[in-house]
């Protein structure tokens, strides 16, 4: 699921990029922190439904805060936390550098790797709508909605106190 969600983030950050033609996207959002709202659905040829996905998403630099299918993943660009406050519980990881799915922002550098399976289905000053094609059967459809470039704050919003944890289930994997 968490791989799911930071696929989204990857493949939405890369199709800006084509979508926005003399003025990619991801050069952009190198300058900024940027936030949007998504909605993510995966299809898959022969498969009796589409599931789909819908959150919040705020980059800047390799850190991220994401918030969808009620968790809430938290990566200062070293450190990522996956919270489900629902449940008390949260998973603890080093983020490792190559790892471009699960850290969107580090896919900044490498976004044209993935033009060649891109299709814009439209965009505008503030939105997106694209399909990312996975493999032969199945598909990604990204709608990027209220993308908002705000200037850099910086990381003490994508860090988390553990502390602030108290009583939650906590897997550290570091």
């Amino acid at each position: 699921m968490k791989r799911l969600l930071s696929i989204l983030i990857l493949s939405a950050l890369a199709l800006g990029a084509r979508a926005q033609g003399n003025i990619p996207l991801l050069d952009k959002v190198q300058g900024h922190r940027v936030t949007f709202r998504y909605t993510y659905s995966l299809s898959r040829k022969g498969a009796p439904f589409t599931p789909v996905t819908e959150g919040e998403v705020t980059v800047e630099d390799n850190a991220f805060v994401l918030q969808g299918l009620g968790m809430e993943v938290v990566s200062d660009g070293t450190t990522r936390w996956t919270l489900d406050r629902e449940a008390g519980e949260a998973m603890v990881e080093k983020v490792e550098q190559e790892d471009i799915f699960t850290n969107p922002a580090l896919f900044i550098g490498s976004y044209k790797n993935y033009l060649d399976r891109i299709q814009v289905n439209s965009s505008g000053s503030d939105s997106l709508d694209v399909t990312l094609t996975l493999d032969a059967e199945t598909k990604a459809r990204f709608v990027l909605k209220d993308i908002v470039f705000l200037p850099r704050e910086g990381k003490s919003d994508f860090s988390l106190d553990e502390k602030s944890l108290s009583g939650y289930l906590i897997t550290d994997l570091r």
